[in-house]
């Protein structure tokens, strides 16, 4: 099978930085590339699963709990589009319903890896995962809070300046209204 550059670095990072953060980033940009009017898309599903880790590292149970569960209501009807990404649907629903009991009773954040049934797609993410110098499947760096608290560091002016334009706008609409 052939997958898409951003579902690969999309695994890459899932399971080689355990960037939680940039698996979102990577896998939102593609969905609103090819399917941005599909909410119920697998490509949600994923980018919820990834959102849900990050909320579990940074101990916030309650948030990654309803995230996850989103997730595994949305990927349950998925099963067709899982198996065309690789993964065994069985395996990864079973795991995301065992991740979620984790993360309702309080237990502590652990890594996970996404059950990957294609053995070529595993050797093409290990391989690229040793190009960008991570370890395939090695556990969340619990220490690095620069990954940890990776939305509390990024470049918002674009964002920032975007809403004053926006509200620029809508404020000269305002006044021009008779």
């Amino acid at each position: 099978m052939n997958y898409a550059e951003d579902y690969l670095s999309f695994l890459v990072h899932f399971h080689g930085s355990r960037d939680y953060f940039e698996c979102h980033e990577i896998l939102e940009e593609y969905w609103k590339e090819t399917a941005p009017k599909e909410r119920d898309s697998h490509w949600v599903g994923l980018i919820q699963i990834a959102v849900a880790l990050y909320h579990d590292r940074r101990g916030n149970k309650k948030g990654a709990a309803r995230t996850l569960a989103k997730a595994s209501a949305n990927l349950h009807a998925k099963k067709p589009e899982l198996h065309k990404l690789g993964l065994d649907s069985e395996k990864l629903l079973k795991m995301l319903g065992d991740v979620h009991e984790r993360m309702l009773s309080g237990s502590p954040y652990a890594s996970i890896n996404l059950p990957i049934a294609d053995l070529r797609l595993i050797e093409i993410c290990r391989s690229r995962c040793l190009q960008e110098g991570y370890i395939w499947c090695r556990k969340s760096d619990m220490s690095n809070a620069a990954l940890i608290d990776k939305h509390l560091m990024r470049d918002r002016s674009d964002v920032i300046s975007e809403r004053a334009r926006q509200l620029s706008l809508r404020q000269t609409r305002m006044e021009d209204r008779p």
